[in-house]
């Protein structure tokens, strides 16, 4: 079996072979971009193995196993994440198994690798209402830049929009008259209205009077964007999320977890939406997801949905209260003296 270069065929693999695969949305391209920029950085730092020597031989089903715990382990990667990392190894070896026929078998041995089991339950991080408040209190509304930020905190909870989707709006996708929308690509190029409130409305007008823009400038111009006036990135949206967060919770610690990620102000307006009797089909809706399934796991996560389910229940099966008053004072006489 020869000793075939790595980097020749991702090159292949991400040039040519993607490219033909209509199925595959950008995110999709970008998640599985980041999964082999992350693997190579670590194949260099830990194992101090050099990218340009690296050869298929190397990289195998004990390579990949090692390199997915190390994520969990050092990283602190969700098991979520981790999955994500372990599909695009997958697409990169269902390429190769017809582009190098003769590594088959190693091509199967890594199929093998088996997705861990992810709870949705366990994995959702929200935070409450008086919690969002004090994160949007956290950016400095008298600097441009604490402006930008609250913009971008403000729209993710408001519209529950993904980070990519809050990445790639673009100026003409905000309406700010009557009625407030703004309009999200989702998933498969999915296109949703959103209404924001007027509080939102306040906030970006704001913004866009700081940075001297206009939601009716070309469709190419990006509502917010980092120094260089590129739009930003995943990694940007996180930092300037969890900067803002830390600020928040070491005034108030009883109100955060113990971490947080863009996608959590998403499960928040999720949740606020289920608590104020939102119906789930609307939820739904305003999420984008496909699949009503998806949205139920909300109400499975939220105690005190279930909380209230159980009191309505309770009121139409258990008997009424027959006690009298006095009946009741002698009662808990009784059991301060024998409990």
């Amino acid at each position: 079996m020869n000793d075939y270069n790595f980097g020749k065929y991702l090159s292949i693999y991400f040039l040519r072979y993607i490219p033909s695969k209509m199925d595959y949305s950008e995110n999709t391209v970008k998640a599985y971009r980041d999964t082999f920029t992350i693997f190579l950085r670590y194949c260099t730092e830990v194992l101090n193995l050099k990218p340009e020597k690296l050869t298929l031989k190397e990289i195998n089903k004990d390579l990949i196993e090692t390199f997915l715990n190390w994520l969990i382990d050092e990283k602190r990667y969700s098991v979520r994440t981790r999955n994500q990392r372990l599909a695009a190894f997958h697409s990169y070896f269902r390429f190769l198994q017809t582009e190098v026929p003769e590594y088959l078998d190693v091509c199967n041995s890594v199929f093998s690798i088996k997705a861990k089991k992810v709870s949705n339950i366990e994995q959702m991080t929200y935070l409450s209402i008086d919690a969002i408040r004090k994160l949007l209190d956290a950016p400095n509304r008298k600097t441009i830049r604490g402006k930008r930020d609250l913009a971008i905190l403000t729209l993710l909870y408001d519209t529950g929009a993904r980070v990519q989707e809050i990445i790639d709006l673009k100026a003409s996708d905000l309406r700010l008259s009557s009625p407030a929308t703004v309009t999200l690509i989702g998933k498969g190029q999915k296109v949703r209205v959103i209404p924001i409130t007027a509080q939102t409305v306040a906030i970006m007008e704001s913004y866009l009077d700081s940075y001297q823009l206009s939601n009716e400038k070309s469709v190419t111009t990006p509502i917010f964007f980092n120094k260089q006036h590129k739009k930003l990135s995943r990694a940007g949206i996180t930092y300037i999320l969890k900067k803002h967060y830390e600020a928040a919770r070491k005034d108030n610690p009883d109100l955060f977890p113990s971490k947080i990620s863009p996608h959590a102000l998403r499960h928040s307006k999720a949740m606020h939406l289920l608590e104020a009797n939102v119906n789930l089909i609307y939820i739904r809706d305003f999420l984008g997801h496909a699949s009503i399934s998806t949205t139920e796991v909300y109400a499975k996560a939220n105690p005190e949905i279930k909380r209230k389910a159980i009191e309505t229940a309770s009121k139409n099966i258990l008997p009424e209260e027959v006690l009298s008053e006095d009946k009741k004072e002698s009662l808990l006489n009784w059991l301060k003296e024998f409990i």
